[in-house]
């Protein structure tokens, strides 16, 4: 072979082994993969106090068990998103929506969230045919609501709260397919 010909051969060779290692690239358990991966996931997937939705109106019957759901019909009432009328004769509280509040009926969201760091991360493995890990990730919530920000309804809603709080953790699991990180459906 003469020279010129290893040299097209090895440039060749070089640009199949680049884009080869191109390809794996996005495979990789990086943080940095891990980040973009759910950024991507969370930008079109909103937190919300109710995930399944509320029909409404909502009736709350005094009991025990109520108590808890009162509250928190109460602070949404309060941040100016629900209407309560009492009917005493039924024995229940009805809350309705009024203008306000029909803006983020029925789920009630309150902003989606953005991944700040990557805590940790279990060793990838096998699992149902794809390479999956655990993922412990740090967020902030975006486009946040003045009404979720208010300390009743924090009170009445933890899991606001957390996302809401100074450096939130969470977890999630995702899965390579061969064309980067996914989160698994």
């Amino acid at each position: 072979m003469t020279r010129k010909m290893w040299l097209v051969a090895g440039a060749g060779m070089a640009a199949i082994l680049a884009l080869a290692g191109g390809c794996n690239r996005e495979n990789k358990p990086t943080p940095a993969n891990f980040t973009k991966t759910l950024n991507t996931w969370f930008q079109d997937r909103s937190d919300c106090l109710f995930p399944q939705g509320h029909a409404w109106p909502w009736e709350v019957a005094p009991s025990s068990t109520a108590k808890e759901e009162k509250q928190q019909l109460d602070s949404l009432t309060n941040a100016g998103l629900l209407t309560r009328l009492e009917d005493r004769d039924m024995h229940v509280d009805r809350y309705t929506l009024n203008l306000a509040g029909q803006r983020f009926a029925p789920r009630f969201c309150y902003g989606h969230r953005e991944v700040t760091g990557i805590v940790s991360n279990t060793p990838p493995g096998p699992k149902d045919g794809f390479t999956e890990t655990t993922v412990t990730y740090q967020y902030v919530m975006r486009d946040v609501p003045v009404w979720a920000t208010t300390d009743e309804v924090k009170a009445g809603f933890p899991a606001l709260a957390k996302s809401l709080g100074n450096a939130p953790t969470d977890q999630i699991t995702l899965a390579t397919v061969g064309a980067g990180w996914q989160v698994p459906r």
